[in-house]
């Protein structure tokens, strides 16, 4: 299957059920001050550059990257389709969005994710990625239900 990286359609139907499937998957995972996925309107800003991955006909995946200083991004959103998993679509994802920031003179990319089984995949992809434990970064806090990490670029 060939997939294609574009970017999001806040108006696309498909990614606002995409993403509500994403909210949807955090829920049971951590109480709700430790879920730090963003919505499809608080991802429609212009501090977020936000992308689809596109396979069959169907979004398969998603990623974003949010401005936290002038040369430091916060990766957002990453979610590959549960059918799609293993398949290398949140790779190319990351590898997108990095070249991106890269692009564009961004310095350090962070995120946050969970530190429960769910999210060790997303772990170790990051850290295949070059992502790095790290303290709490903009306006996180020390959480026992969250993993912080960061990249230069």
């Amino acid at each position: 299957m060939t997939i294609l990286i574009d970017r999001a359609d806040f108006t696309d139907r498909r990614l606002a059920a995409f993403l509500q499937a994403h909210l949807d998957d955090l829920a049971p995972t951590a109480p709700a001050e430790s879920r730090h996925a963003l919505d499809l309107s608080s991802l429609a800003v212009p501090e977020v550059r936000m992308w689809v991955a596109e396979g069959g006909g169907e979004i398969i995946g998603t990623a974003a990257l949010a401005a936290l200083e002038p040369d430091h991004e916060e990766l957002k959103s990453m979610r590959t389709d549960p059918q799609h998993r293993g398949r290398g679509v949140a790779k190319g994802l990351l590898e997108h969005v990095l070249a991106d920031a890269r692009s564009r003179g961004v310095a350090r990319v962070s995120l946050e994710t969970g530190t429960m089984d769910f999210f060790a995949a997303a772990r170790a992809l990051y850290a295949r990625a070059g992502f790095v434990a790290c303290d709490p970064f903009g306006s996180y806090q020390h959480d026992p239900n969250s993993t912080f990490m960061t990249r230069t670029l």
